[in-house]
């Protein structure tokens, strides 16, 4: 069992939260909950042993192991997939390379009656109950069944970390924490960088393998798969609920009703007092009174209503001219890099108005099909854009390819046009930068930030083919409802690539599907798809056992 106990942090004159206890226990899985800026990372943090707190502590069992995986994480470049995975054990083998160096300096000492060689002999034999009563495991086989899972192929094992994404490096970070099986694993934003195959597999490890989990999540089927328990940050205190997030929010709602009726009889109660103070202020027979209601007053607490992110991205997708009927049309598409082939003979129609989703693992070629469409890369076989098509495009790093130096109203004043650069500050204020944010550095803007103003870049001109390439990578849930929202209100083309499964749900009525080098077409929905995918799994574990 691990306790927080009176947390509070406070920086320049502020306070972030005071007073914060909880108690996480053996199998806790808690999703950590609150508006952006409410501290949930913070709070991470300090249970991490990462940030210390103004006050208060973290207690916990002497030898439990605590993992924490940042949002923003790289691993070292001097070494292969496998052999930065295979860090997790890197205290047991050091264990053993102790135990062996003490072993062979007994046997070259011949002070046997010393008190240095009985000093040894009892490192070894401490070391040796440590060692010994771990249970005995297959580590290469347990880094190579992690590193699949998370999407790696058994030819990446041998590949430097130097040659992989920032996403692809948090992976490996991920591999070794679930390897150490910790006591309690923190993760923040833990799906932002897996795709949907990666995310079921760290969902089943999670709930069947894992202790105490704490998580940090934007990934609304994710956090109501795992999680039994939702703590909430908000005006520096917490809301401790024993159930999943979307219980929570009928819970919530329910507690911010009570909230405010407990208020407004309060603030009824308070403006019919100071009716009778000011107007018995003065009269003798009452001075007795108002004195005691006067005193009631400075005593009174004073109910306050939680705060509710009412923040929000307006998208409007602007009219643009209709496109032919197929926008998009492939046929016997092939590419491959040397000898290694993405995908061959893909034949591929996108109709006008169709909402379509590109889905498979890491690597099979949907990043590349896009690039394909866009014309960005040389490939075999026949890929054309129809009729009147205009393009928007989305790319994974688009956010990235913002220029640090400018601030947000430059960014966005670079690409304006005409009449519209009258409503730039309206603009940028329905992404919520308003006041002084729309001086603010780009280099200085969070990943969320970025993205939301690389959205405003795309919609500045009017398109009837949106493709969008991990859109919500950053996003904070209510921004991507409200993005969901414009993109089902969008009357043109949508090829959306994602691993959100919550974020594509009714969002799409075709599927491609990339692998084994082949693209599948799929009349059906995500939720068909997934479901059929799973059991499929199910049936292939079945035979394997």
């Amino acid at each position: 069992m691990i306790s927080v106990d009176g947390i509070a942090v406070e920086f320049s004159g502020e306070t972030l939260f005071s007073n914060v206890s909880f108690v996480i226990n053996e199998n806790d899985k808690i999703a950590l909950m609150g508006k952006n800026g409410a501290g949930k990372s913070t709070m991470m943090k300090i249970i991490a042993g990462v940030q210390k707190a103004s006050r208060g502590n973290v207690r916990c069992p002497k030898e439990a192991v605590i993992a924490y995986l940042p949002q923003h994480l790289l691993t070292d470049d001097d070494c292969t997939v496998f052999e930065e995975a295979s860090k997790a054990f890197g205290q047991i083998h050091e264990m053993q390379q102790e135990m062996d160096r003490l072993n062979k300096e007994l046997e070259t000492r011949t002070d046997y009656d010393s008190d240095e060689y009985m000093g040894i002999i009892q490192k070894v034999t401490d070391l040796g109950e440590k060692f010994y009563a771990i249970e005995e495991v297959n580590y290469d086989a347990e880094v190579e069944k992690a590193l699949q899972g998370l999407g790696f192929r058994r030819e990446d094992f041998t590949r430097p970390t130097s040659e992989f994404s920032g996403g692809w490096r948090m992976r490996i970070e991920l591999a070794k924490i679930l390897l150490q099986k910790p006591d309690l694993i923190l993760l923040d934003e833990p799906t932002n960088h897996v795709d949907i195959e990666s995310v079921i597999w760290l969902e089943d490890f999670l709930l069947n393998k894992a202790k105490a989990v704490i998580v940090i999540s934007h990934d609304k089927a994710f956090i109501d798969n795992i999680t039994n328990r939702t703590i909430e940050v908000t005006m520096g205190r917490i809301y401790d609920y024993k159930a999943n997030y979307t219980h929570y929010l009928q819970l919530r709602e329910e507690r911010r009703s009570h909230q405010l009726k407990a208020y407004q009889e309060q603030q009824k109660f308070i403006a019919d007092t100071k009716q009778f103070i000011e107007r018995f202020k003065g009269t003798y027979s009452k001075t007795n009174q108002v004195n005691s209601r006067e005193r009631m007053l400075e005593k009174l607490d004073i109910i306050e209503i939680d705060e509710v992110d009412t923040s929000s991205l307006k998208l409007r997708f602007p009219p643009s001219a209709r496109s032919g009927d197929y926008p998009v049309i492939a046929k016997d598409l092939s590419k491959k890099y040397d000898e290694h082939v993405v995908f061959k003979e893909a034949n591929m129609s996108i109709g006008r108005g169709e909402k379509v989703s590109f889905v498979g693992r890491n690597g099979e070629g949907k990043s590349t099909m896009i690039k394909a469409i866009m014309g960005e890369i040389d490939f075999e076989g026949q890929c054309d854009l129809g009729h009147n098509a205009k393009v928007g495009y989305f790319a994974q790093n688009q956010a990235a390819l913002l220029d640090p130096n400018l601030t947000v109203f430059q960014t966005v004043d670079e690409v304006a046009k005409g009449d519209v650069r009258t409503q730039i500050k309206n603009i940028l204020g329905q992404f919520m930068f308003s006041g002084d944010h729309i001086d603010k550095k780009v280099g200085v803007l969070s990943g969320g930030e970025r993205t939301r103003l690389a959205m405003v870049k795309l919609l500045l001109e009017p398109v009837n083919v949106l493709i969008l390439d991990e859109p919500t990578n950053h996003l904070d849930i209510r921004s991507k409802d409200v993005l969901k929202e414009a993109l089902l209100n969008f009357d043109g083309t949508l090829i959306l690539v994602s691993h959100d499964r919550d974020f594509l749900r009714g969002l799409s009525n075709k599927v491609f599907e990339f692998k084994n080098k082949r693209v599948i077409e799929h009349f059906e929905t995500i939720d068909a798809f997934l479901e059929r995918n799973r059991m499929e799994s199910l049936k292939e574990m079945d035979l394997k056992a």
